[in-house]
């Protein structure tokens, strides 16, 4: 077996941007004349699609959404999001993601991204940060149902690179995710990858518990090791293994 593809989740893997993300979903509560989010409520959206998170608010606040209610809350939220990163001169995109990107195209591995987020903040982000082009497949909360820890997203991503390079006739043991929670690193293990968990948003030593892989930072995954214990050749990894 070898590695063909690495997965990226977005947020919180590829941008730091929780706080933002956080602080207009209350704002967008309050413009509904509805109670901003609980601490733990807060906890338990890490992870999840936007979709999915409202839906649940609105739930718990005793509203039923309609599917037309929902979009539109995205769409506000989109929108608000864009501008809050204009503000910003420069994008809080995680050190060592490009490093990483370099890492995968050198060794003609594909790449794609597999996010909950909606498409207009995804692509806000990578053609502002210009990341677009590395991407081959990009799947966003917009083409699934269901959120992770659901697999469809992993599984999805899986299809659509077999369509675009059936010649890779690739399987999802042949992929790697890099995921940053646990809802995440669930979705892509439901689907048969492997996964690199990063603390970027969870102690390490809370990811460790459920991924093949753990590192502290982006800066620390070295793809060539992790090519040789696809293939065999490297029982052994300098990162933590669970």
């Amino acid at each position: 077996m070898s590695l063909k593809a690495v997965l990226f989740d977005f947020n919180g893997v590829i941008i730091n941007d929780e706080r933002i993300h956080l602080q207009l979903i209350d704002e967008i509560l309050v413009q509904e004349n509805l109670q901003p989010q609980k601490a733990q409520e807060r906890q338990t959206s890490l992870g999840r699609s936007d979709r999915s998170y409202f839906q649940e608010l609105l739930a718990n606040r005793g509203r039923v959404a309609s599917e037309e209610y929902l979009t539109q809350l995205l769409k506000r939220k989109a929108q608000a999001y864009g501008q809050e990163l204009e503000k910003l001169d420069k994008l809080p995109i995680y050190p060592g993601v490009e490093d990483i990107i370099f890492q995968v195209r050198s060794r003609n591995l594909k790449l794609g991204l597999v996010s909950g987020a909606i498409r207009p903040e995804i692509e806000l982000v990578i053609n502002r940060a210009k990341l677009a082009e590395n991407f081959q497949i990009i799947i966003t909360g917009d083409d699934v149902t269901t959120s992770k820890p659901q697999p469809d997203g992993y599984l999805l991503a899986v299809k659509r690179l077999s369509q675009a390079y059936p010649e890779l006739n690739l399987q999802p043991q042949e992929c790697l995710a890099i995921e940053d929670t646990p809802v995440g690193i669930a979705a892509a293990k439901r689907a048969q990858i492997p996964v690199v968990g990063v603390a970027n948003t969870y102690p390490f030593h809370m990811l460790q518990r459920c991924c093949n892989w753990t590192v502290d930072y982006l800066t620390d995954l070295e793809i060539e090791r992790v090519q040789e214990v696809f293939s065999g050749q490297h029982p052994q990894s300098t990162m933590t293994e669970c």
